[in-house]
């Protein structure tokens, strides 16, 4: 839509959100908006004020830049990993955790790691997932309707642990929790990096048979963009296999209540 802003945000652009209150008459409506600008840009109904002021304003809000910029010194292409010393550190952090939720270890992890970069953390310290990272859902509905052997036929296919990325860099297998597609478990969810930043998906796979994840990854190693949504080819949606069997026909008004008074 005409006026949102995705990735970094520069200092010479400013959003002033506006509030469009339309009454029944058409006629009432209340505005709270900065006063435009010369070169703004109004959007009708519920939307942004955008204004455009100029190129050479002073960028002094590190904080406005979400999108990553690669430097020589900071980008996913360089190797990164703990000294041998703070490795031990790693083993005695992780120490602290069930055996299923290492992975909730994450932010001593990371605060050691800056700490190890002298205060500052760089990107490769984090990317440590695949271009394409395969996330399984662990709640209890996917369980029930085979999720963990889901997660078993990745990780076999794929001769990866779980939270480890395959040598050719393509892939890593995580586990998610409930991603609200209970009714089309088991799931998982691929966060598809191939693309670099701006073509970012992040993308649903419902209906799955331990095949039919193997294909899914076969595909986004050729390169292809699978269908995303349900994967049973007689599901429309979250709609039952093969139709509806119930609620065929207008539904009947309640017996104790006049519709047609209201």
């Amino acid at each position: 839509m005409e006026g949102c802003h995705s990735g970094s945000v520069d200092a010479a652009y400013y959003y002033y959100y506006y509030y469009y209150y339309c009454y029944s008459a058409g006629v009432a409506q209340q505005k709270s908006a900065s006063p435009a600008l010369p070169g703004s840009r109004l959007h009708s109904g519920f939307g942004m004020l955008k204004i455009r002021r100029r190129e050479d304003l002073s960028r002094s809000y590190s904080t406005a830049t979400f999108a990553h910029v690669n430097t020589p010194d900071n980008n996913p292409d360089l190797k990164w990993d703990f000294t041998p010393a703070n490795m031990e550190k790693v083993k005695e952090l992780l120490s602290h955790y069930p055996k299923n939720y290492k992975q909730s270890a994450v932010i001593p992890l990371l605060d050691l790691a800056q700490q190890q970069q002298g205060g500052w953390l760089p990107v490769q310290a984090m990317n440590r997932v695949g271009r394409y990272h395969l996330l399984v859902c662990g709640t209890t509905p996917c369980m029930l309707r085979g999720s963990r052997e889901i997660e078993d036929a990745l990780l076999k296919h794929l001769n990866v642990a779980r939270n480890e990325v395959t040598k050719d860099g393509l892939f890593s297998v995580g586990e998610v929790e409930c991603m609200g597609s209970c009714v089309n478990a088991p799931m998982i969810v691929v966060a598809d990096y191939s693309n670099g930043v701006e073509g970012y998906s992040y993308n649903y796979y419902e209906d799955l048979t331990t095949e039919r994840v193997v294909e899914l990854v076969e595909e986004l190693r050729q390169g292809k963009k699978p269908k995303w949504g349900t994967q049973h080819p007689e599901r429309i949606n979250c709609g039952p296999a093969g139709g509806n069997t119930t609620l065929l026909t207008e539904p009947r008004a309640p017996a104790c209540r006049d519709l047609d008074a209201c």
